[in-house]
C-alpha cells in the first residue's frame, strides 16, 4: 500500500496495491502490520460499520467527545467526498479540513485519527462506505458540527441541497462545539 500525507499531518490517503486481471481484481483492504509501519501507529480497530446511501446525502460532521474513534472509510460502490476536520484545540492545523473523493474504483481509503470530525457527502447515484473504528459506538458522547459552517468554509461539491438527518441539522456551530484539548 502506498500511504499519501494529507496536508494535515496524521490524516493520511491510503492507496492500496491492486491486482487486476480478465477476471476482476485482489488487494488487500487492511493489514494490520503494514498500517502500523506505514501511518506510525499502532491502532486497534474493533468495531466495522457499513452504511448505504443516496446521491446528495451528507452525513457529518461527527464525533464522540469521549471514547474517541479513529477511522479507517472506504467505499465499496460509488463515490462520495470524505472529509475530517482537526478538532483538537491544541493541535497547529485546529479547525482546518482535507477532502478526498473515495470511490469503488480508485479503492484509496482515508485514515481518519481519533481528535477529527468526519462527515462525507454521496456524490454518485448510491453510495456504500465501509469503515473501521478503534473505539465502540458511544450515542452518549456522539457530537454534530455543522456540515455549513461559516468558520470551516468546507468546499462541499454539492449541486443541490443536502439530504441531512435531524441530529446533522442540529448541528453545533465549530465556535461552540465540545473539542479536544
Amino acid at each position: 500500500m502506498k500511504v499519501v500525507p494529507s496536508p494535515i499531518p496524521d490524516v493520511f490517503l491510503i492507496e492500496p496495491q491492486v491486482f487486476g486481471d480478465s477476471r476482476g481484481f485482489f488487494f488487500e483492504s487492511y493489514n494490520q502490520r503494514s498500517f502500523s509501519e506505514k501511518i506510525g501507529v499502532e491502532v486497534n480497530f474493533v468495531q466495522d460499520n457499513h452504511s448505504r446511501s443516496s446521491k446528495n446525502v451528507l452525513r457529518g460532521l461527527h464525533y464522540q467527545i469521549e471514547q474517541a474513534q479513529g477511522k479507517l472509510v472506504r467505499v465499496v460502490s460509488g463515490e462520495i467526498f470524505d472529509v475530517a476536520v482537526d478538532i483538537r484545540k491544541s493541535s497547529p492545523t485546529f479547525g482546518q479540513w482535507v477532502g478526498y473523493l473515495l470511490n469503488a474504483e480508485n479503492k484509496k481509503q482515508l485514515w481518519v485519527p481519533a481528535g477529527f470530525a468526519h462527515g462525507f457527502l454521496v456524490v454518485s447515484e448510491v453510495a456504500e462506505v465501509l469503515y473501521k473504528a478503534t473505539d465502540y459506538y458511544a450515542p452518549q458522547h456522539e457530537r454534530s458540527i455543522l456540515w455549513n459552517d461559516r468558520d470551516l468554509a468546507i468546499a462541499w461539491p454539492l449541486d443541490s441541497e443536502p439530504i441531512l438527518s435531524a441530529k446533522d441539522i442540529a448541528g453545533q456551530p465549530f465556535k461552540d462545539a465540545e473539542v479536544y484539548p
